[in-house]
């Protein structure tokens, strides 16, 4: 007796020490035996993607370019009030935007499509108004770019035969936003219909984005004109756009894209 209580001898301390790292590495062993192993196994989920949250307006010409002109009505102004309706209109729809221009400025194509490209995800579209030859031209139509040229090759989208080369596959996705923008351009408007057409434009063709340009009415022809004059047709022309991109990106909601996940085995 010392103090009151048994001193244990080392060599039995040494054995229980011995016998209790034994028990914990035997309850250890047990456990990792009898539990459910978290196996991790490919199983494929119909998951939708996240449509693009932004949408860059690119009013056409500003600045010294000021496009079609027709009398005192200049093509730059029209370009610039459809946009920031359209930009209004979207933002009330819970998208983002981005403007090329926001006053009367010029901002060159390439600066344009730059900027665009610097947009993570987003579809881009330019708006224009067109001149004709004939003053019997009248109408609305879209355009998209057959094929796109990707980001930092902007010299081959001057160079014909180059840009053959360097095509890919056909542009749907641009193709598909003409086609709905189109479609509420006619519906609002009751503008002859153009219809959707491919072409090389430089601004559509050398961004990496489904892009489209619109070209809402003709400063040639007398009807489209008239028309144009009116602010409560603009907004009808801006309602057009923001319908064709809201059903476009309903579109991408829609559909399910197949992806390989991960499944743990256990309860969280």
């Amino acid at each position: 007796m010392f103090g009151g209580r048994i001193r244990m001898p080392r060599w039995m301390q040494n054995i229980v020490a011995w016998m209790g790292l034994l028990l914990m590495l035997t309850s250890f062993a047990w456990l990792q035996w009898t539990s459910k192993p978290a196996v991790a196994t490919r199983a494929h989920a119909h998951l939708v993607q996240e449509p693009f949250p932004v949408v860059v307006l690119d009013p056409g010409h500003g600045g010294q370019d000021s496009g079609a002109m027709v009398g005192g009505i200049l093509e730059k102004d029209l370009t610039l009030d459809v946009a920031q309706r359209v930009d209004r209109l979207l933002q009330s729809q819970g998208l983002a935007t981005v403007m090329t221009r926001v006053g009367d400025s010029y901002v060159s194509l390439a600066d344009r499509a730059s900027l665009t490209n610097r947009v993570p995800d987003c579809v881009l579209v330019s708006i224009h108004f067109n001149e004709g030859n004939k003053p019997v031209s009248s109408g609305v139509e879209t355009y998209y770019a057959d094929h796109q040229t990707p980001a930092g090759r902007l010299i081959i989208s001057w160079l014909p035969f180059l840009q053959r080369i360097a095509a890919e596959a056909p542009n749907l996705e641009s193709q598909s936003l003409a086609g709905f923008i189109q479609e509420a351009l006619v519906a609002r408007t009751k503008a002859v219909n153009r219809g959707t057409k491919a072409e090389q434009y430089f601004v559509i063709t050398n961004v990496r984005h489904p892009a489209v340009l619109v070209e809402g009415g003709f400063l040639t022809n007398k009807e489209d004109i008239a028309r144009l004059s009116s602010v409560e047709y603009r907004e009808q022309i801006a309602a057009a756009i923001a319908e064709g991109i809201i059903r476009y990106r309903e579109l991408l909601k829609q559909r399910p894209t197949t992806l390989a996940v991960t499944e743990s085995g256990g309860a969280e």
